[in-house]
This record gives C-alpha cells, structure tokens and sequence, in this order.
C-alpha cells in the first residue's frame, strides 16, 4: 500500500496532466484504493472482526473503531472508484482528478499514517 500510495503521490505532482497522464493518476489511485481497503480488511481480521468481506462493510468497521475518521468520504471514495473503473470519459477523469487530488490523497495518507503508528 505504501509504495502503491507514493506513486500516487509522485503523480499528483503535475499540475496540468495531459489526458495520458491523468489516465495514469487515476490508475495509480484505482491501485492505492484497492490496496488500502484489503489492508484495512486484513487488519480488521487479524484483530478479531469478522463479516468483513467487502469493501463497504471494511469501510464501515474501519470507521466505527477510528482506523479511518471520515467514513462518508471513504464511501463517497469507494463510490468514485467504482464510476473510475467503468466509465472513462475525460469530463470524468478531470473531475476525477481533481477529487484525488483535493481529498482522496489525504484519506489514504492518514490511513498510512495510522497503520504506521500500530506497528
């Protein structure tokens, strides 16, 4: 997940991508996200908690005991995903972008920062 969110970083450096580039953005996102929500399931499992099998009920767990602090922009994150993954236009992707770029980059950086912190 770290490696996956620093790409994602670096990416997000560019302050005017081209399309090709805010493909790879929104890729780069699409793979923290996955990454980020099956690290949270595994941490959950490994603490005892159970019916954690999708990425909603993760989210939802990870936010009542304070693994994550804002569960609705987690979901509304879950939501954008999912749109990113089947509908690629480029209204969408700017839109996209400027999402990852303005909250998303933060959710999943504070979600390290916690990780981190219960090594």
């Amino acid at each position: 997940m770290k490696k996956a969110v620093a790409n994602l970083e670096f990416a997000l450096k560019s302050e005017n991508p081209d399309v090709v580039y805010r493909a790879g953005i929104i890729q780069f996102f699409e793979m923290s996200f996955e990454l980020s929500w099956k690290t949270m399931k595994d941490f959950l499992e490994y603490n005892g908690y159970q019916n954690v099998d999708s990425p909603r009920s993760v989210i939802k767990t990870a936010f009542q005991i304070q693994m994550i602090q804002d569960g609705k922009s987690w979901l509304e994150c879950l939501e954008s995903r999912n749109l990113m993954s089947h509908i690629y236009d480029e209204k969408t992707a700017e839109i996209s972008e400027q999402k990852i770029r303005q909250n998303y980059i933060f959710l999943l950086k504070n979600l390290e920062a916690y990780l981190e912190k219960q090594l």
